[in-house]
């Protein structure tokens, strides 16, 4: 068992099984941003955000979500530099312009610049929401008796006001979109789920959502820019 978690296949599966994890985040995480533009008054999405933020389970999943995004980037910052390693520079570059999509042979440069948004993402809400001395406390609202904090405030303000930080969000919507377009697929084929049938319906699946995430994390920074919040 030791032999296979730290061989190269193992490692695949496991980065595999992490993105897998990742893409259901991705799921629930679109969801609810998406309340962002269903609702101007921002109730619905403050109603969203208390309860991802007070629910037990989601406390509990949160640090295993955590922990997913550091085995993902470990393994595949691993994975990158074994291959690196093993092929001929002008092998590698000949073999990859034929047969793989420009989203494969960049899915470790992609990923970084996710990373890089991430930081910067979590800079923006997360530290405000989790660890209010360090960042901005919230307003407190009031939805129906209860009291919790505006995210929505925090969240508009910051699309409202700066250009910038609506064209970042599009450009990182844009660059996950091309991630998951190759990694979607990418991640059942290194769990055993692929064959030439399978492989071809998961790669549009993986197209498919692709664009579904991708379409859907850029039209709410866009939403906000163009003045439908009012």
């Amino acid at each position: 068992m030791s032999n296979f978690l730290t061989s190269s296949i193992g490692k695949k599966v496991i980065m595999s099984i992490s993105g897998l994890f990742l893409i259901a985040f991705l799921i629930v995480h679109l969801s609810l941003n998406l309340l962002l533009i269903f609702d101007n008054s921002g109730e619905l999405f403050n109603i969203g955000a208390h309860f991802m933020a007070t629910n037990p389970i989601i406390k509990v999943v949160e640090p295993v979500l955590a922990l997913g995004f550091v085995v993902h980037i470990i393994l595949a910052t691993i994975l990158t530099i074994q291959n690196m390693k093993a092929r001929p520079v002008g092998y590698a570059r000949s073999e990859q312009s034929n047969n793989a999509s420009w989203a494969s042979r960049n899915m470790f440069i992609l990923g970084g610049l996710i990373l890089i948004f991430l930081v910067i993402h979590l800079y923006n809400f997360w530290l405000n929401i989790k660890l209010p001395e360090l960042g901005t406390p919230l307003e407190i609202t009031t939805v129906d008796g209860v009291e919790m904090e505006n995210a929505y405030l925090m969240v508009s303000s910051l699309f409202k006001n700066s250009v910038f930080f609506c064209m970042l969000y599009v450009l990182a919507a844009i660059f996950l979109g091309l991630h998951l377009s190759h990694g979607f697929w990418s991640c059942f084929q290194s769990v055993g789920f692929s064959n030439k049938i399978w492989r071809k319906r998961l790669e549009w699946v993986g197209y498919l959502f692709a664009i579904v995430i991708g379409v859907g994390f850029a039209i709410i920074p866009l939403y906000f820019l163009a003045g439908f919040a009012g």
